[in-house]
């Protein structure tokens, strides 16, 4: 397969523009489009497997969310958040100039694509939401907090490599070979060794989210949630300290009553990178 396109847009910040990157497969003049947004710390090259399988249907097209991957820096970090995310995402959308598209998200990435399917007027048609719904975990959260916007660098694409599995461990296992190619996209060069892709930012923003922030957030979520009109698919992983088996059963009974599938032997969040995890998608989106 020949490697994606690299592509740009620019978006409004409250303190000016920003340049977003995304990344395209597939025909770029293909009405069908599908977006995957990826989780709080990842990127867009994520999904290069599922891009891969589905880019002879569909321009697929994964974006690196402000502030990570390709894509700049916001100026002000407490600016990191679904709000900004959203409007990023309503901007990309105009930019490829769909008259319908199919979503999936992984964990942010699927809060990401809720919210946007629940604005009127929106062009989405059907919504895959890895291992996220409205109520977030607390044990979860604080186990994220604990890593994410460290300020770290490496000696050694090995020892980074090492560094993400440690605190990977949701992701489940890897053959040979797989854990390290997914992780590359993880690392930029600097003159102090290697990085995470990172900006540290997007750590002062979620840590400093309150419980009080957090609840109202997870009403209003609810809220988008049950006003959704299009098919969802809910994945969650049978070891996900994330998305609790009552959350899922709630999104299966209420709203758009979700079609839940639990992947076994994975927690937060599935890759989406084996047949196992890909053939149910993929099922799902070719659905009439």
């Amino acid at each position: 397969m020949s490697p994606p396109r690299l592509c740009h847009y620019q978006a409004m910040n409250p303190g000016g523009l920003h340049r977003l990157a995304y990344w395209e497969w597939g025909d770029a003049t293909n009405p069908r489009v599908l977006v995957c947004a990826h989780g709080l710390t990842r990127q867009g090259r994520d999904f290069d497997t599922l891009a891969q399988r589905l880019s002879g249907e569909y321009r697929v097209v994964c974006p690196d969310v402000v502030g990570r991957g390709e894509s700049d820096w916001l100026p002000e970090p407490e600016h990191y958040g679904l709000p900004q995310y959203v409007s990023d995402m309503v901007a990309l959308l105009a930019r490829l100039d769909a008259g319908s598209v199919d979503w999936v998200g992984t964990s942010m990435g699927g809060l990401i694509g809720l919210v946007l399917a629940a604005v009127p007027g929106n062009p989405l048609r059907r919504l895959v939401l890895n291992d996220v719904g409205p109520t977030l975990e607390a044990e979860s959260l604080q186990r994220i907090g604990t890593y994410v916007g460290q300020r770290m660098h490496f000696a050694s694409f090995e020892e980074g490599v090492a560094y993400l599995r440690s605190i990977s461990a949701g992701f489940g296992q890897f053959p040979p070979g797989a854990w390290e190619a997914l992780s590359r996209p993880m690392f930029k060069p600097t003159p102090q060794g290697l990085r995470l892709h990172y900006d540290p930012g997007i750590g002062l923003a979620f840590r400093s989210l309150t419980p009080e922030a957090i609840a109202e957030s997870e009403l209003f979520l609810w809220a988008a949630y049950e006003s959704l009109q299009l098919p969802v698919l809910l994945l969650r992983g049978a070891e996900s300290d994330l998305l609790s088996p009552q959350t899922a059963q709630r999104m299966a009974d209420c709203g758009p009553r979700a079609q839940v599938l639990e992947l076994p032997e994975v927690g937060h969040a599935p890759m989406l990178d084996r047949d196992s995890h890909l053939n149910p998608v993929i099922e799902f989106l070719r659905a009439a």
